[in-house]
């Protein structure tokens, strides 16, 4: 099986590990993009109020990084594996929880939301470790671009059937249906995660020696500058344009269809970026994807018309893999050439998530301070205006980023 897998990949240097990982990535990717957009919706149409969606997200950035902290600590004592485990089990009990509390869901938004943040932190703290353990800078590139194409097809076929299922059945049992889905899609994670080998835990957990290594390591700090930026961006795009889809359309499969069209066009260029973008290019690609990212937010300016939503989605799918892969890589290399990475790798993983969260939450602080003054409807776009230089600015803080013979850091 892992042989013929290596022949259809065109890769002859990937190990079992590598595949269980993108396995594992692949079922979280269906999971979370099957339900997460409708989350947002489902909140929506409980409380019609911008200011509990915003708090239902900025719970989630706030406890997905102190999560990491915590997560870091235990991935020193126990297995990788495990914490990797826990976080997959904690989002079943979000989706389970979602699906108890029911139509009441918007009155437990910060519990929710807190309960997602702790999910993630465990996930993406053991997941990005994994990934940094697994991978070497030859197949890094591969992994991060394949984990790209797995997580468009979730994007692009989750949203799109859980819409159809959503405005087929009983709205409320179309949900409690697809949330199901998504719980039993981390359950077979969880099983695919006994494949994985033993990652024993040492060392002793240096998180503040890491955050200081900024004043030693130029690149270490470039990097972390960077991550801010994705973050203000992030912040608010990951549920502000869902939720602007959904009022123009009123159509949960309409907005399947958005994700479709955006999902689709990830899918393909996700793929390309992998076999094109070589690691010499990586900066000319962040520049270029992060610049039309930035210039694509006026398409939300020039009307409230679906094909012109629909544009946005395929212009963002097609640039959002050109700008993601490379910089993925490049933020891996940097953690690799840093100061004693093998022993510190974990600690450098949970830094870097807090300066992304820092940034997520700059800018739903930055969306809730807007929408008390201009009325949402009408302000998202100009909002979105403002958050949406985000992915612009990381180029500019990585452009200085060189590599030396031996690591900045001293001890």
């Amino acid at each position: 099986m892992l042989k013929m897998l290596k022949v259809w990949l065109n890769q002859e240097n990937v190990s079992k590990d590598l595949i269980f990982l993108l396995l594992i990535g692949g079922l979280y990717s269906l999971g979370i993009f099957l339900s997460s957009t409708f989350v947002n919706v489902y909140l929506w149409k409980q409380s019609n109020s911008y200011t509990d969606i915003a708090l239902y997200n900025l719970s989630i950035y706030v406890m997905q990084p102190l999560t990491f902290i915590v997560a870091g600590k235990c991935a020193k004592k126990i297995d990788r594996v495990i914490v990797l485990r826990s976080g997959v089990i904690v989002l079943s009990a979000f989706f389970l929880a979602v699906l108890i509390i029911g139509e009441k869901a918007a009155q437990f938004n910060i519990l929710l939301g807190s309960l997602l943040g702790i999910g993630y932190g465990f996930y993406w703290l053991a997941y990005n470790v994994l990934t940094f353990e697994i991978t070497e800078p030859d197949t890094r590139d591969f992994f991060n671009g394949f984990l790209g194409v797995l997580q468009s097809f979730g994007g692009m076929t989750g949203p799109l059937f859980a819409g159809y299922v959503i405005s087929t059945l009983d709205q409320l049992t179309g949900y409690t249906v697809i949330f199901a889905i998504s719980f039993s899609f981390f359950i077979l994670a969880v099983f695919i995660s006994f494949g994985l080998s033993r990652r024993k835990a040492k060392g002793n957990f240096s998180f503040r020696r890491i955050v200081l290594e900024r004043k030693y390591n130029a690149n270490w700090n470039k990097i972390l500058q960077a991550h801010v930026s994705q973050g203000f961006r992030e912040g608010t795009f990951l549920f502000a344009v869902t939720i602007w889809v959904y009022l123009l359309t009123r159509d949960e499969f309409t907005l399947g269809i958005y994700n479709l069209v955006y999902s689709g066009f990830s899918l393909l260029f996700f793929f390309l970026v992998t076999r094109f973008v070589k690691p010499s290019r990586r900066k000319q690609a962040i520049f270029y994807a992060g610049l039309v990212l930035y210039v694509s937010v006026l398409l939300l300016l020039m009307g409230d018309s679906l094909l012109l939503l629909l544009f946005y989605g395929a212009v963002t799918g097609v640039f959002f893999p050109l700008l993601y892969v490379p910089y993925q890589s490049l933020t891996f290399d940097v953690i690799g050439k840093s100061w004693n990475a093998g022993e510190m790798r974990i600690e450098y993983i949970v830094v870097r998530e807090i300066f992304l969260n820092a940034g997520r939450v700059l800018s739903i602080a930055v969306f809730l301070v807007a929408i008390a003054f201009i009325p949402p409807e009408t302000g998202i776009p100009y909002i979105l205006l403002i958050i949406g230089g985000g992915y612009f600015i990381i180029y500019f803080s990585i452009k200085g980023i060189q590599f030396k013979t031996k690591p900045s850091g001293q001890n």
